[in-house]
């Protein structure tokens, strides 16, 4: 659509995306008895050549959501789902390269873990630990991965105080040197991978792309590990902390951006009934909570995770 074709109003279209969210799919690997499950609500957003669409309600340059849809459940028959980010890259590369209007794809995965119960192969349990994520932009170029998880619930009961702040008339916080540090962590990490060199696949076959499932386990174990092992005066020094170490060991991630709500839990007084509590009972309170974000960045790069979406 030209210029001289548009409405004539003082109005002009501006960033738009479309799609189908949240396809369920759960995909079963049947290697004789023992079964391995992958459990993915995947959305799929994508932009291009829309203006027609927007402007005179011409679908000339529309792939239907339903088609989005059918394409999910295909491509885990056809391609297996190895690993959210591998599933996620083929998906936005079959977009972009298929259909000439769309010029990005955008696919947001979130993973449910299960793990093994009982003697057989085949009975899982949901882990309830956290909600795995990924997000791949692809602009028929190269590649943005960004992974990550959310609702990993973690607490320390030591090693964490709060003193020395800024005060003022409204200031009625008590100052401690024990405290309960606890937070729900959503962090999110950007590879420095964009499989511009590849034209197939996911860039696995030469060994460029990362190894999707060992760096998620490490990342998150290193996340865990800095939380426990950071003496805290402050939950922004964690926040550092956390980031920090994932990006001292894995070059390959150069971002790192963390959202930690304090999870406040309160010493409930009990001298009214004659006892004495020595930091051992607390009421955790849900709301209102501190909210602490931040992005770790390795040095020279360049902040592209969004603080907001």
């Amino acid at each position: 659509m030209t210029a001289d074709s548009r409405p004539a109003r003082p109005t002009l279209l501006g960033q738009n995306q479309y799609g189908k969210a949240e396809n369920r799919v759960v995909r079963i690997v049947r290697d004789g008895a023992t079964h391995r499950i992958k459990d993915l609500n995947v959305s799929v957003a994508l932009s291009g050549a829309m203006d027609d669409v927007h402007y005179s309600g011409s679908n000339a340059n529309v792939l239907p959501t339903d088609t989005t849809k059918n394409t999910v459940f295909a491509f885990a028959k056809e391609h297996g789902i190895e690993s959210a980010e591998a599933f996620g890259v083929h998906l936005a590369r079959h977009f972009v390269t298929s259909q000439e209007q769309i010029h990005r794809a955008r696919i947001r995965i979130e993973e449910y873990g299960w793990e093994r119960i009982g003697a057989t192969g085949h009975s899982f349990a949901r882990t309830g630990q956290e909600t795995r994520t990924t997000e791949i932009t692809f602009d028929g170029r190269g590649f943005q991965v960004i992974s990550g998880l959310k609702d990993l619930v973690v607490l320390n009961s030591t090693d964490s105080e709060f003193w020395g702040y800024a005060k003022d008339e409204y200031t009625t916080l008590k100052e401690t040197h024990d405290r309960i540090l606890a937070t729900e962590v959503t962090a999110r990490w950007r590879f420095s991978w964009t499989g511009e060199d590849e034209t197939e696949g996911d860039g696995a076959e030469n060994g460029d792309a990362p190894a999707w499932e060992e760096t998620y386990a490490q990342v998150r174990g290193h996340l865990l590990e800095a939380f426990a092992g950071t003496y805290s005066l402050s939950l922004q020094q964690t926040l550092y902390a956390m980031g920090s170490r994932v990006i001292e060991h894995h070059a390959g991630i150069d971002e790192v951006r963390l959202s930690l709500p304090n999870k406040h839990h309160f010493l409930v007084d009990l001298e009214p009934f004659g006892l004495k509590n020595d930091n051992e009972v607390y009421v955790a309170a849900d709301r209102p909570y501190g909210l602490i974000e931040g992005t770790v960045l390795r040095d020279g790069a360049e902040a592209r995770i969004p603080v907001t979406d």
